[in-house]
C-alpha cells in the first residue's frame, strides 16, 4: 500500500557518487556537449519533461525554466551505466524508507547557468494516479558543489488545505486509506499556487550526494550565483 508519507518525503544517500566517479561523469557529459552542441539542448531546445495541462510545451518551459537551463533526456551509456550501478548499490537505504519503490526511469541530465533556476512545483504521481506504474518520488545527483555556485535545491511547504483535491483515493486502488492527491497545476502557472502561503526549506548537498524527494512534494532550486550547476534526475516509481 502506497502512504501519502512516501510522496511526501525528503530524504539523502551521502556518497552516493565516489569523487572518482562524479569526476568520470563531469568528464562524459563534457565531451557529450561538445560532440553534440550544448546549444541542441539549451537555447535550441523546443521540448520539456514538464507538462501543464492546456498549455504549450514552450509555455511550460516559460513557467518552469524562465530563464532557460540544459535538458538532456538522452545521455551517454557510460553514465547511464555508472549511475544504475550507484542507485543498485544503495537501492535497500532508499526503500527503508520509500518502500513501494521498485524501480525508477531513464536518468536525465541537467545543467544550470548564471541566473538560471527551476520554479517551484510539485510533480505529482504523473501521469495518473489511479494508472501504473506509479511516480513515488523524484532523485537529483549533483556533480558540482552548489554552496560555491548558488543553484540550491529548496522543498517548500504548506498548511493549506488548496493544495489538495478533494476527492480521496478508492477503496482497492493500491494506495492506504486516507490518500490525497495535490492538484494538477500545482505550479506557477496557477494563481491560487503563487499566493499560496509556503515556508522553504533549502540544502545545498555535497556533490555526489543522492536527494530524494516525494512526488507530491513542492520543490525548485536557487538561481545560480557563478559558473554551473551540473545534476542528473530520475525518477523513482512503483511498478
Amino acid at each position: 500500500m502506497i502512504h501519502i508519507a512516501e510522496t511526501l518525503s525528503i530524504r539523502t544517500v551521502e556518497g552516493f557518487l565516489t569523487p572518482t566517479e562524479t569526476e568520470r561523469l563531469n568528464r562524459v557529459m563534457d565531451d557529450a556537449l561538445s560532440s553534440l552542441g550544448r546549444d541542441q539542448y539549451g537555447t535550441g531546445r523546443r521540448t520539456t519533461i514538464h507538462e501543464i495541462p492546456g498549455h504549450s510545451p514552450a509555455q511550460a518551459q516559460e513557467v518552469y525554466e524562465p530563464t532557460g537551463r540544459i535538458e538532456m533526456t538522452e545521455i551517454p551509456y557510460e553514465a547511464t551505466a555508472l549511475l544504475d550501478q550507484a542507485l543498485k548499490h544503495h537501492m535497500a537505504s532508499i526503500t527503508r524508507t520509500l518502500p513501494s519503490v521498485t524501480s525508477h526511469r531513464p536518468w536525465i541530465y541537467l545543467e544550470y547557468g548564471i541566473g538560471q533556476y527551476i520554479t517551484p512545483h510539485a510533480d505529482g504521481i504523473a501521469p495518473d494516479p489511479l494508472d501504473r506504474p506509479r511516480q513515488i518520488a523524484a532523485a537529483t545527483v549533483t556533480l558540482t558543489d552548489t554552496q560555491d555556485t548558488g543553484g540550491a535545491f529548496y522543498v517548500e511547504t504548506a498548511g493549506s488545505d488548496i493544495l489538495w483535491a478533494d476527492h480521496e483515493a478508492p477503496a482497492e486502488s493500491g494506495y492506504a486509506p486516507g490518500m490525497r492527491f495535490v492538484h494538477d497545476g500545482t505550479d506557477m502557472s496557477s494563481p491560487w499556487f503563487q499566493t499560496m502561503p509556503r515556508t522553504r526549506w533549502s540544502v545545498a548537498p555535497a556533490p555526489g550526494a543522492f536527494v530524494v524527494f516525494g512526488s507530491q512534494l513542492v520543490h525548485g532550486t536557487e538561481p545560480v550565483r557563478t559558473g554551473r550547476v551540473r545534476k542528473f534526475l530520475t525518477l523513482l516509481i512503483s511498478e
